[in-house]
This record gives C-alpha cells, structure tokens and sequence, in this order.
C-alpha cells in the first residue's frame, strides 16, 4: 500500500476501538443513570438521563482521543 494510506490491521483496529467505545460508553452512560435514579434520587426526566448521557460521550471521546493520540506516536 502506498504511503499515507493505512493498512487493514490499522482499520481493523479503529473499528475495534470504535465499536469498544460506543459499547462501553453506552454501558457506562446506563449504569451513572440508574445509579442517579436510583441511589441519588435524581428524577429519571431530565436529569438522571441527561447525566448518563453526558458521561457516556465524555466516555467516547475520551477512549478515541486516546486512540488517536497513540495511533499518531506509533504504538
């Protein structure tokens, strides 16, 4: 393949890493709602669920930064 372009083990990786925080996001952002609900007493409408949904894009982003940052150094 020619320079600048990647390989399939690079985009396999990507997939995998990107499906892995969609999943762990969407997880993650379902477990700080029922925890909100349930333990902190926060209404499940709007708050409970805007909190969950708000940790689990931080979640994703974060995951993919990472990615992107250690795909750019080479590891």
């Amino acid at each position: 393949m020619g320079a600048g372009r990647e390989s399939r083990v690079e985009k396999d990786a990507m997939t995998v890493e990107i499906v892995y925080a969609l999943v762990s996001g969407a997880v993650i952002g379902a477990v700080v709602t029922l925890v909100a609900v349930a333990i902190l007493t926060v209404p499940l409408t709007p708050y409970g669920a805007a909190l969950g949904g708000l940790v689990g894009v931080a979640h994703i982003v974060r995951v993919l930064r990472r990615f992107d940052r250690e795909r750019r150094l080479g590891r």
